[in-house]
């Protein structure tokens, strides 16, 4: 009998604790990943923010889960990127956007009229891609969690503006490394157009073999028009990305071989998700840094100095 008490004892202590320790932070849930690290740095240790879609999933295709339809009601406020970016999870984000806080942070950031649009695909929302565009999210992003911890503002706002100072580094970065590619060879080919605003920001030509999304697929004279491409510009790689099947880009190298240009794979982009978190790449710095270095190196350029600014990043993620 005694021991039966002890043991009760013993698990009701435990459950105690676990009470105790329970995070009690205002909880944000974000679509992708590139939202959820920006919330992260402005946010710090105010808020738990956990992105539904991790690395290598395709948020043009992917499907709320029911755990996910759970942690998005569990959520004190909802992010994610709109225009259509998360096109099979426009009902949910709908529906629960009208019951609780809820941001499409590209509208809520973006005049359409300043953005890519596409007779297939309205507006292009991969606004990541151009870092200098991408922190202008920042703001709406810090008003969002000012009204869940607003104990934190002051903090947050500070940290705000330490971010958008990194990520304008970045971008004058990056402008830097793509302009030491020979111009012939400044092309940049990938499986699908994600990188249209990486192009117009770093002035280097961007052709994807898919369209926008990926919910279809590439015909066979788009494959055939991309060979012709690659033969004439004499290009020397191209790009697979981590979210979509190589077997486009691999049919785009087997068919510029059948006509004598030999071209290779100049390495692996992020595109619609990042790397694994915990990893460099698996942070939003990290993710462009990681492109860019693939595609400048994979292209004949060199990458320039990395800026002082970013220095904190390079220690923490890549000592």
């Amino acid at each position: 009998m005694k021991a039966r008490y002890l043991l009760l004892l013993s698990l009701l202590t435990l459950t105690a604790c676990g009470a105790d320790t329970a995070d009690e932070r205002p909880k944000v849930v974000t679509t992708i990943a590139m939202i959820s690290d920006v919330a992260r740095n402005v946010a710090g240790d105010c808020v738990q923010v956990t992105p539904l879609m991790g690395p290598g999933v395709d948020p043009h295709l992917y499907e709320a889960r029911a755990s996910d339809i759970k942690r998005l009601r569990d959520a004190d406020a909802i992010l994610y990127a709109g225009f259509s970016l998360e096109g099979q999870m426009a009902n949910v984000l709908e529906k629960l956007g009208s019951r609780k806080p809820s941001l499409a942070v590209g509208p809520a950031s973006f005049d359409e009229s300043d953005l890519i649009s596409h007779e297939d695909y309205a507006i292009d929302p991969h606004l990541w891609m151009d870092v200098g565009r991408w922190l202008q999210i920042v703001p709406s992003v810090t008003e969002q969690l000012v009204d869940i911890a607003p104990e934190c503002e002051q903090a947050m706002r500070q940290r705000a503006e330490q971010y958008r100072e990194e990520l304008a580094a970045l971008d004058g970065w990056i402008q830097e490394s793509i302009a030491s590619i020979p111009e012939r060879q400044r092309i940049l080919i990938t499986a699908h157009d994600a990188f249209g605003y990486y192009g117009l920001a770093y002035d280097i030509d961007v052709k994807g073999i898919q369209g926008i999304s990926t919910d279809s697929e590439a015909a066979i004279a788009d494959i055939r028009d991309m060979v012709t491409t690659v033969v004439e510009r004499n290009v020397p790689a191209v790009f697979i990305e981590s979210t979509i099947n190589p077997r486009t880009i691999e049919s785009v190298i087997d068919g510029a071989g059948e006509r004598g240009h030999s071209v290779r794979i100049g390495g692996e982009l992020f595109s619609d998700a990042m790397g694994e978190e915990g990893t460099a790449g698996g942070t939003y710095i990290g993710m462009l840094r990681s492109n860019t270095v693939e595609i400048v190196e994979g292209l004949g350029g060199e990458t320039a100095s990395w800026p002082a600014t970013l220095d904190g990043w390079k220690q923490r993620w890549e000592p």
